[in-house]
């Protein structure tokens, strides 16, 4: 059985769980990809709800929710269980704040040099989602289940010796840092903006495409075609992520002023 199938099944059982014990059940985190593989899936299904979520709003990796008609559940501790979503579902999703034991003598690290930390320590890469990083701080989304465990057992990154906490998502502060690119474009097609938004050619991007590498919102998109709307976040693998901000006329020539907010 090949990779995707066995996540289609994967899929298939949990939202079988869900709707046999009227619970909400929930995936590991999942990569755009397995995201897309989901969305897919769950438009198929049509007496189980499901939604994503990865602790914050924007998070890339997140953990898919097969949601019965009526799920039995207590939000009243979501600290301790886990994470609220925006549409009031408890993700077992916890907030690890790592900061270094003595700051004045920490080195910066990256996304990269903490996750190198992760998979050193054996943690499965299913069970983490995004590393926010801010200058010698960063902020990991994780499994519940494994909170303890990298709070005990990460105490370094790169030569850096550092303390991890579970932290409250109200005391999660993260702006990430982007750079608005403007520009005139044939269209607001998927093709023109990620020429636009990454500096390069249109017929440089089209295998990208074509071969599954380009996100919208979540889902795979095969089409250099697909048109654009207002606030759609694009994912392209191996270049980064932009969100397209909207328009500001044409030219005399009926080219778009157009203009994107690049993750950087």
């Amino acid at each position: 059985m090949e990779k995707d199938e066995l996540i289609i099944k994967r899929f298939q059982d949990l939202a079988s769980a869900a709707h046999k014990r009227g619970c909400v059940a929930y995936s590991d985190f999942l990569n755009l990809n397995e995201q897309s593989i989901f969305h897919q899936t769950i438009n198929k299904i049509s007496w189980i709800r499901g939604e994503t979520f990865g602790g914050y709003p924007d998070a890339e990796r997140c953990i898919a929710a097969f949601i019965p008609e009526e799920p039995l559940w207590d939000t009243s501790d979501c600290d301790d269980c886990g994470t609220l979503s925006p549409s009031g579902i408890v993700y077992p999703i916890h907030c690890v704040h790592i900061r270094p034991r003595s700051p004045k003598f920490a080195e910066a690290f990256s996304h990269r040099d903490v996750l190198g930390a992760l998979m050193h320590l054996g943690i499965d890469r299913a069970t983490t989602g995004d590393i926010a990083v801010t200058d010698r701080e960063a902020w990991l989304f994780c499994s519940s289940r494994f909170s303890d465990l990298i709070c005990r057992e990460l105490t370094q990154v790169r030569h850096t010796q550092i303390t991890c906490s579970v932290s409250r998502m109200d005391h999660f502060s993260y702006t990430p840092s982007t750079q608005t690119v403007k520009g005139s474009v044939a269209s607001i097609r998927l093709d023109a903006l990620i020429a636009l938004a990454f500096g390069e050619s249109r017929s440089s991007l089209l295998s990208l495409i074509e071969h599954g590498s380009v996100f919208v919102n979540g889902r795979v998109i095969t089409t250099n075609a697909c048109v654009l709307k207002e606030g759609d976040l694009v994912s392209v693998h191996g270049k980064g992520r932009f969100r397209y901000k909207g328009t500001a006329g044409q030219s005399k020539k009926g080219r778009v002023y157009a203009e994107v907010e690049k993750y950087v």
